[in-house]
């Protein structure tokens, strides 16, 4: 018998579950703009998944790199739902229209 596949499904189920609280939490304290640390940590997932040679490592690596990579779409969907009301907006962050102008160079 082989459990790798059982492991595999444990790890995506966690990746997800994991996921979905940590795209709400940056979404709160940095805005989706953190979207690229979510493309980096995916590629580097991504890329290490290719050197195991054990199968359920290599697995566990491409499903940690690909929900990073959906991450990035979850936080402007995130971003979109706080605009809506359903989940609270960070207090201390500027709204859209301040932040783009507080790099104004002309001040």
């Amino acid at each position: 018998m082989n459990g790798q596949g059982i492991i595999i499904a444990v790890v995506s189920f966690l990746c997800i579950g994991l996921f979905h609280p940590l795209v709400i939490w940056a979404e709160y304290i940095w805005s989706a703009r953190c979207w690229p640390a979510f493309l980096v940590a995916g590629l580097g997932f991504l890329a290490a998944s290719l050197l195991p040679e054990s199968i359920l490592l290599s697995s566990v690596l491409g499903v940690l790199g690909c929900s990073c990579l959906w991450s990035i779409l979850e936080l402007r969907e995130q971003e979109e739902r706080v605009r809506k009301g359903w989940f609270p907006q960070n207090p201390r962050r500027k709204p859209p229209a301040e932040r783009r102008n507080s790099c104004d160079f002309d001040r």
